[in-house]
């Protein structure tokens, strides 16, 4: 062997990459790969960024100060938030809230479960079927409102006229006080059960065909595979809707806005709505963005419970 070569140095795995290398090659292409990517997303991540911490830390500022936008502020610390425990107004729009809650969230998981799996069966016009049922979901929240306005109306609505016509007594509906949140939950159903079927679809043809026919050749008849199969494989879905239809239960706005303003007698002012009238009404912009921040913390929470539920049952939900 020549003295050259022995002379030569003997490449080493980790070696730094030097220039013209194979690994300095591939060092490069990722690095501008990466660039390339951020050089794309990089302007709209930063208009997005903009757009939420900047309003959330202006919210925070103006959540401890009594300012109504045109006489100078007025610091008060944490007085606004002490407010809201004392509040009958907000006490009452939060027991609103809870109460849609506790009809909306439940009876949209059922629905759209029951109405998902009769929509994964191989029958006609399948198709025509899966987008009847997403449509309402994609529909503008306040054009569903206007219409359901006509829809519930106590003197000319569609359904008063079918209960006339079968001879049963008509009903006030969105102007009855304890009407009108089931009411609105029935209209909200309408709009967005639509996407719990989509993803419970999806998860539904997710699961393998294994499964379930080894629980059919052991015997197991069609309650046995849904109990034991079907729900266990269905309880990650499960959990991410959970978390969507509460957090979209707590921000009901737009269907109270379009039909009830609140009304009647206060009934179906929910948290948002009450926030909504504190700022835009009252133009109390200080404690309004206190309320925000507590329905703020209250989601938050709620989001983190479910998934630390999630992570510690082992359920992949997020």
């Amino acid at each position: 062997m020549s003295k050259l070569a022995l002379a030569a140095p003997v490449p080493q795995r980790g070696d730094p990459a030097r220039p013209g290398s194979p690994r300095w090659a591939r060092t490069r292409r990722r690095l501008v790969g990466d660039l390339t990517g951020w050089a794309f997303v990089g302007p709209a991540s930063l208009v997005v960024l903009g757009l939420s911490i900047f309003p959330a830390g202006w919210a925070l500022l103006i959540s401890r100060q009594k300012w109504n936008g045109i006489a100078p502020p007025k610091d008060l610390g944490w007085l606004n938030y002490q407010r809201m425990a004392t509040d009958e107004d907000l006490a009452s729009a939060v027991n609103h809230t809870i109460v849609f809650s506790a009809l909306f969230v439940p009876i949209s998981l059922l629905m759209g479960l029951l109405i998902a799996i009769a929509l994964n069966q191989p029958i006609r016009l399948i198709g025509f079927y899966r987008t009847c049922i997403f449509v309402p979901f994609v529909a503008s929240a306040a054009a569903t409102g206007i219409l359901a306005s006509y829809v519930f109306n106590p003197q000319f609505g569609v359904v008063n006229a079918g209960l006339r016509s079968l001879g049963l007594p008509t009903q006030q509906f969105l102007e009855s006080p304890s009407q009108v949140i089931p009411v609105l939950t029935v209209i909200s159903l309408w709009g967005s059960v639509g996407f719990v079927v989509v993803v419970y679809l999806a998860a539904l043809q997710d699961i393998p065909r294994d499964l379930t026919e080894a629980a059919v050749v052991d015997g197991a008849n069609r309650r046995q595979v849904f109990w034991y199969i079907t729900v266990p494989q269905l309880r990650p879905v499960t959990v991410f809707t959970t978390v969507w239809q509460t957090i979209t239960a707590l921000q009901l706005f737009d269907l109270v806005y379009t039909t009830t303003r609140g009304g009647p007698l206060g009934a179906s002012q929910t948290v948002v709505y009450y926030l909504y009238y504190q700022f835009r009404e009252l133009q109390r912009y200080g404690y309004a963005s206190a309320v925000a921040y507590g329905l703020f913390a209250v989601t938050m929470l709620i989001t983190l419970g479910m998934v630390v539920y999630a992570r510690r049952t082992g359920t992949e939900a997020f």
